[in-house]
Order: structure tokens, then C-alpha cells, then sequence
């Protein structure tokens, strides 16, 4: 099977993220598979599909270093990107990609990981999502579904700026965004770190191309975008930087609020389960939710699952084993694929909500 390589070089900001949402959404079910490669010729903050930007970052460091926000269409977490990583999004039709979430990362992440090998970083894949070198993470990965494509997103470390990173995030202290950094300096790790000397981009990608060829069983041909994909590249453009995309978990919160009436809580919670960290806005009325918002830092597909369950789960009594029962009823209806996420950990989440009001 051919696998077209796309190598988009040095863009800006938005152009790597809307290069291979385009190209995803240009896809056609019958088409081949492929594989885009790019690297930001500026910084910026990206965050996950299902992430509150008012949570999760500190938009006014954001706005006074000119770091542009934007919003993913793949879950996982809110990070600082550079010119430092050489992003990787392996693009399928949908029939020709595994069927399953869970089975697309160990298939994905295989090449990079032979590639770091074939550098001399004892890298090693790390369910759920992961890379890491002897416990420490070089790499983490996603996964999505746009339009009639699955997305596997990752990239290549060569640095990773972890006081810009620290200073992004939204953090409760000063003390706890002094600690944050450091736990990223322990718990990070990157070629400029394992390797006396890095390779160049070139030589790293004709090293990436031959593990794909042998790990995926393709074979890997140089491309260009085409003219409908180039359109729907500038398409998506358009569509990332619209404030209503950037902003749409922060508007469905303030949507939550107005509905607030007497008898009524608004409260939230937090919970970390393998998968990623669960943040719950719960409105309740009479021992039952009156509404629900379901975000944080994991992966779901399809697109607009943890939606869809969260609207299944209005008017479900407040309690732990009928939440729990609701929530698995509601991801076997939907479809709906949480690698690392079980519906006892949107009861749990939940339910430290109802426990907040009181």
C-alpha cells in the first residue's frame, strides 16, 4: 500500500495545525493513506478538542508573548509547541486504519519508536500513549476521527522549553508552577538530552520513512497536496482560528450558568483517570443533574461523544452505581472509544461534583 509523505517544512503556527486537518478532511474513503510532516516556524499553545481554555491556560502570559491559542480537533492536553518538534500525523480512510482506538497507537507509534532506536534512545512504547526513554516521556500521542479519516498525531522531540510550558499553564501558585516546571525537567525528556548529537530534519525523516515501510507495511512516496486539498487546508485555516472553535467549551459553561435557578447548584470537580484528567461542570437540581459539561485532557471518539453521553445523562439520579450503569449504557449507544477512560470515572467525576455543593 502507498503511503504519500507530505512534508509541509517550516510554516506558521496555524498552517500546522490546519495542514493535516485539510488534508483529513480532503480525504475520500478509498484514498491512500498519509503521512504529514511539519515543524512551527513560531510558538504557540495548542489545546485538546475537549479542553476549557480558561482551565486549563494562563491566557494573559498567552496575550502579553504574543503566543497565539488554538484548538485541536484531537483530544489530549494543552501544550507549548515550537520550532523544537517535528510533528508527525499519520492520516488513513477510516476503513483501512485499525477499528478499534485503543489499536491504533501501539500500530503508529512502533515507527517512531524503531527510529529513535536506530539513533541510540532507548525509547519504548508506554500504553496508553506514550514514548518514554528508561521513565522518562520523549513523546505522547493522539488520536481522532475528521470527517472520513482517523488522525494519529505525534511528533519527534528534539527540545522541549519547559519554563515556557510551565508559564502557559493555568496553575493555583507561583510555588505550584515552580514545582510544575520541575517535574517537567524530571519527567520530560528529548534527543538534545539523550544524544550527543542530534540528527539533522532530513536524515531524521529518511530514518522515519524506512521504519514506516517496515513496521506499517507501506511504502512510503514523497507528494504534494493537491488543488482540493490545498482548499480545504485554507478552509480549516479559517475554521481554527474562529474564536467560536477556540472558545467553545467556554461558551457552553456560560451557557450552564444562565440556566441557574432557584433549587439549583453549579459546581465542578476534577479527576484523574489513566486515560487523562476528567473536569466536570455539573448543574443540579433535586438529587439529579439539570445539566452536565464533560472536559479535560483525553481522547474520545467520535467526535462529539463525551457530548452526545453528557446529554444522556440529564435527569439521571445522582448516585455512583446508576451513574455508573447510565455512562456504560451510554458508551455502548454512542459508540463511544475513551482508551484509559471508564464509565465508572464519569460516575466518580460526577459524583465529586454533587459532593462539592454540599
Amino acid at each position: 500500500m502507498r503511503l504519500r509523505v507530505i512534508d509541509f517544512g517550516s510554516v506558521s503556527p496555524l498552517r500546522s495545525q490546519a495542514g493535516f486537518h485539510g488534508m483529513a478532511r480532503a480525504m475520500g474513503p478509498d484514498d491512500d493513506p498519509v503521512l504529514t510532516l511539519t515543524n512551527p516556524d513560531d510558538p504557540y499553545v495548542c489545546v485538546g478538542l475537549h479542553q476549557e481554555i480558561a482551565k486549563e491556560v494562563d491566557e494573559d502570559f498567552c496575550k502579553a508573548r504574543n503566543l497565539p491559542i488554538f484548538r485541536r480537533r484531537i483530544g489530549g492536553g494543552a501544550v507549548y509547541l515550537d520550532r523544537n518538534q517535528l510533528f508527525t500525523h499519520f492520516i488513513y480512510p477510516r476503513k483501512k486504519a485499525p477499528e478499534f482506538a485503543v489499536n491504533l497507537y501501539p500500530m503508529f507509534i512502533e515507527p517512531v519508536v524503531r527510529t529513535y532506536q536506530d539513533l541510540g534512545v532507548n525509547a519504548v512504547y508506554r500504553p496508553v500513549n506514550d514514548i518514554q526513554v528508561d521513565g522518562r516521556k520523549i513523546g505522547g500521542t493522539g488520536a481522532a476521527s475528521i470527517g472520513e479519516a482517523t488522525v494519529m498525531a505525534g511528533s519527534f522531540m528534539y527540545d522541549f522549553d519547559t519554563a515556557n510550558m510551565a508559564r502557559c499553564l493555568k496553575v493555583p501558585s507561583e510555588k505550584f508552577r515552580d514545582k510544575l516546571k520541575t517535574t517537567l525537567d524530571d519527567y520530560m525528556t528529548t534527543m538534545v538530552k539523550q544524544m550527543d548529537e542530534v540528527p539533522d530534519r532530513s536524515h531524521l525523516i529518511t530514518l522515519f520513512l524506512k521504519h514506516c515501510a517496515g513496521a506499517l507495511g507501506v511504502t512510503p512516496e514523497m507528494s504534494e497536496p493537491t488543488e482540493a486539498e490545498m482548499k480545504a487546508i485554507e478552509e480549516e485555516e479559517r475554521a481554527l482560528s474562529d474564536p467560536e472553535w477556540t472558545y467553545k467549551q467556554g461558551r457552553k459553561f456560560v451557557d450552564m450558568g444562565v440556566k441557574i435557578s432557584a433549587g439549583m447548584h453549579l459546581t465542578e470537580s476534577a479527576h484523574k483517570a489513566p486515560g487523562g484528567m476528567l473536569r466536570v461542570h455539573l448543574l443540579e437540581r433535586d438529587g439529579k443533574i439539570a445539566d452536565l459539561m464533560i472536559s479535560g485532557d483525553f481522547t474520545c471518539l467520535p467526535p462529539g461523544g463525551i457530548d452526545r453521553l453528557a446529554e444522556r445523562l440529564v435527569g439521571e439520579n445522582l448516585d455512583f452505581d446508576g451513574l455508573a450503569a447510565a455512562a456504560a449504557s451510554g458508551f455502548k449507544e454512542i459508540g463511544i472509544e475513551m482508551p484509559g477512560v471508564e464509565p465508572a470515572d464519569i460516575a466518580t467525576t460526577v459524583m465529586a461534583a454533587k459532593e462539592a455543593s454540599t
